[in-house]
């Protein structure tokens, strides 16, 4: 085996003691212990939440304040009933918008919006209107100017819907998202939400699909709740509450990474001696530093408007987790991008740096962002309240039934919602959901269902209390069910929990398809029972027979046990549910015509906007594996291979040495030694060959239907395997190279120093 000049260079310079990979690990290290806590910019003790909560928002109250009454009952208006706000009104709101960012220190502000890069996006503009004859400084802000932006739309990914010279594009304003101030160390920025679309009208962001998926379901919704009895229902949305999952490392360590910095997961890495076997992290108590980033955030969090609630350790080390109050969906998830970015830059400010990959470190738990969804009525009743009768609660068991059908009949289109390269990596470990999409109802309304199938009056189990067997402790209530983490679809009292979804995903994709086909089925249903009655049926006769028959249906989804299981892969082959297992088995669900008509029907959106997203998607994902795989080759030539071949050349001397000094000496153990490491340096720069042969060559997958699909299907099964070789055999030699020598931080370093 022969190895290039570069190398040999590399090595040489280890000899002489010039690594400045391995001395960066050790810095890296040394960094950490030094560090010292950085303390919360805000004191608590002084200052409840109650003080700040919302002070860079133009909240509804700044509004009643600044705005004339007649403005404030449109705006009002078009908050709680979708109302159209009328343009006159616009410049009034616009310069009363400016004069409060302003006296709170803006100085520009921003179209905010949510480009299909999965991150959000901003250009600042200057408050500074025109120079006066005497030299003064103008301000303005126009309603023209708040109402629409042009951006250049040209950058942004369009997936075909628009060509690169094209560039005009238009982001407009949302009223039901309140405009908030962004603050930095220097000054603030007024943000306003926008949706974003081209010069043909195309949505090329992902809040306008979101927006009218809402508008479909508070259709179809509503006209349900009135064809059950419910007339004074004008209005149903859709509340969602993002649990967000994270880690923390130290920015020594971050930095001493190149995968990480990159790709924001580590590329290589063996398992450490100690992982998460303990138990001992989860729900921990909070190490000093961590708790005062998470205080910082919460307070900047708060001041935005962002009802952050629940702060605590998850499973694996070095993982954390944050939850919110429910919300709006629209305004939940703008908070959640704004919570993302808040955390990112408290943790450079705190000497740490915050991953949101679905799998930064393999061998442990990755992270998700469980999206709790339900609905409600402008009367404020949750429709999936069950109460304390669901055998007898009519609207419940229709808008349950509807529920069900609608992830039943999506299946397919539902699994591509959270189908990306960073979730590959996490669905289906003993960690997340499997890719098989179930629904778990728990027990009572399992039977409850079961019952309603079979034609009988069951009101199910009762839940009861639990008897701790210790005369001073009280009681504790028992749920109508447990909770079962297995499941990527579960009820959870009132609501569902959509466990599939990715922690640095933007939960609007997933939402907007929920919303979508939840509509369908709202519609279908309603459809149904008008035909009955029609017939001369009784309404709720006619309700509970069109449930029934759904119910039937569909009862092929419900499933209680073990997802994680391989007795439950089986049964749901034999159920005749969908295994998408990865990526590239998910995303064509979004091409097929079941998908594209439901979204043209509801105008959430068109054949053209359906297969832009498609192929937007099957493009970041082969983007994505390009750059790991472009990482590892880079990684594992620069910095492992010298690293391995300087302790190869070590022992190799050191057996030649001994043998000088000690004739006839038996070093069996040391040559066996010396032939495993040669064995291994020789398998990683033979299989860093065949991931280089790979990379260069062409897509030679048979797809001349979809080349986009035939690049993706070669990442999938060319690209990544050759990367998962090339890993194997540095992780193996991580743990017998002198630890000196590595350059790279190590798992047990930057999941336990910080």
């Amino acid at each position: 085996m022969t190895y290039s000049a570069t190398e040999n260079k590399k090595v040489q310079s280890m000899r002489s003691g010039k690594s400045a990979f391995s001395s960066a690990r050790r810095n890296a290290v040394q960094s950490v212990q030094q560090r010292e806590a950085v303390l919360p910019s805000f004191d608590f003790t002084q200052h409840s939440v109650a003080d700040i909560y919302g002070a860079n928002v133009f909240s509804r109250q700044v509004m009643r304040k600044l705005l004339p009454k007649n403005v404030y009952k449109a705006i009002i208006r078009c908050l709680d009933f979708g109302e159209k706000l009328e343009s006159q009104h616009a410049d009034i709101v616009a310069n009363a918008m400016k004069d409060w960012a302003t006296a709170n220190g803006a100085t520009h502000f921003t179209h905010w919006f949510h480009p299909m890069t999965g991150l959000t996006a901003e250009k600042h503009d200057s408050f500074l209107g025109a120079i006066s004859e005497e030299g003064t400084a103008i301000l303005e802000f126009s309603g023209k100017t708040l109402v629409q932006g042009e951006p250049d739309a040209s950058s942004f990914p369009s997936g075909g819907i628009r060509s690169t010279f094209e560039a005009r594009g238009y982001t407009g304003w949302d009223p039901t998202s309140p405009a908030f101030l962004m603050e930095s160390p220097l000054g603030k920025t007024l943000c306003i939400p926008t949706v974003f679309c081209s010069f043909s009208g195309h949505a090329l962001d992902k809040k306008t699909p979101l927006l009218r998926s809402l508008g479909a379901i508070d259709k179809q919704g509503t006209r349900l709740l009135n064809l059950l009895g419910r007339k004074e229902v004008k209005r149903v949305n859709c509340t969602v509450g993002a649990e967000q999952e994270y880690f923390l490392i130290d920015e020594a360590f971050y930095l001493a990474r190149p995968d990480l910095i990159n790709s924001g997961r580590a590329l290589f890495g063996a398992k450490p001696p100690r992982g998460q076997e303990m138990e001992d992290h989860y729900w921990g108590s909070i190490k000093e530093r961590v708790l005062a980033f998470m205080m910082d955030s919460e307070a900047e969090l708060y001041r935005l408007g962002v009802p952050v609630k629940t702060r605590h350790n998850e499973v694996a080390p070095a993982q954390f987790e944050v939850a919110p109050i429910f919300e709006y969906s629209n305004v939940a998830v703008d908070h959640n991008m704004v919570l993302m970015e808040v955390f990112r830059k408290t943790a450079q400010r705190h000497g740490l740096r915050c991953l949101f990959h679905e799998k930064p470190f393999s061998g442990v738990n990755g992270s998700g962002k469980h999206n709790n969804w339900s609905m409600s009525d402008d009367q404020g009743n949750n429709l999936l309240e069950p109460g304390k009768t669901p055998h007898e609660n009519t609207q419940f068991l229709v808008v349950l039934a509807s529920v069900i059908r609608a992830v039943n009949k999506y299946a397919r289109l539902l699994r591509a919602t959270i189908a990306f390269a960073g979730n590959d990596h996490r669905l289906g470990a003993n960690e997340a959901p499997p890719a098989i999409i179930s629904i778990y109802l728990g027990d009572r309304l399992s039977e409850v269902v079961k019952a309603i199938i079979a034609g009988k009056a069951d009101a199910g189990s009762k839940a009861g209390s639990i008897g701790l067997g210790v005369s001073t402790l009280p009681d504790v209530s028992k749920d109508d069910s447990d909770r079962n983490r297995t499941s990527p679809f579960a009820f959870t009292g009132n609501k569902f929990e959509f466990r599939a979804v990715g922690s640095s995903q933007s939960i609007a994709w997933p939402n907007t398809v929920l919303n979508t086909i939840v509509a369908e089925s709202f519609d279908y249903l309603a459809t149904e029972i008008e035909k009955e009655v029609k017939a001369g049926m009784d309404l709720t006769k006619a309700a509970h027979k069109v449930a029934k028959q759904v119910l039937t249906d569909n009862e092929r989804i419900l499933f209680n046990g073990d997802n994680y299981s391989q007795k439950w892969h089986d049964e749901a082959e034999k159920r005749g549910l969908p295994n998408l297992r990865n990526t590239v088995e998910a995303l064509p669900a979004l091409a097929e015509k079941e998908a594209i008509e439901v979204f043209e029907k509801y105008s959430v959106l068109s054949k053209d906007e359906v297969l832009a997203r498609y192929n937007i998607n099957l493009e970041t994902y082969c983007k994505t594996v390009n750059i790991e795989a472009s990482l590892t080759e880079t990684i594992a030539t620069n910095m492992i291979l010298p690293v391995a071949l300087e302790y190869q050349s070590r022992v190799a001397n050191t057996i030649v040495q001994t043998k000088s000094a000690i004739s006839g000496i038996n070093l069996s153990v040391q040559e066996g030694m010396l032939r495993d490491i040669a064995d291994k340096v020789s398998q990683l720069k033979t299989n860093l060959e065949v991931l280089e042969s790979i990379r260069h060559h062409d897509s030679d997958e048979d797809s001349p239907e979809d080349e986009l699909l035939g690049h993706a299907k070669f990442y999938q099964n060319k690209v990544i395997p050759a990367m998962n070789s090339v890993r194997q055999v540095a992780d193996e030699l991580e743990v017998v190279v002198d630890d000196s020598l590595w350059p790279l931080p190590k798992f047990r370093e930057m999941l336990y120093i910080y």
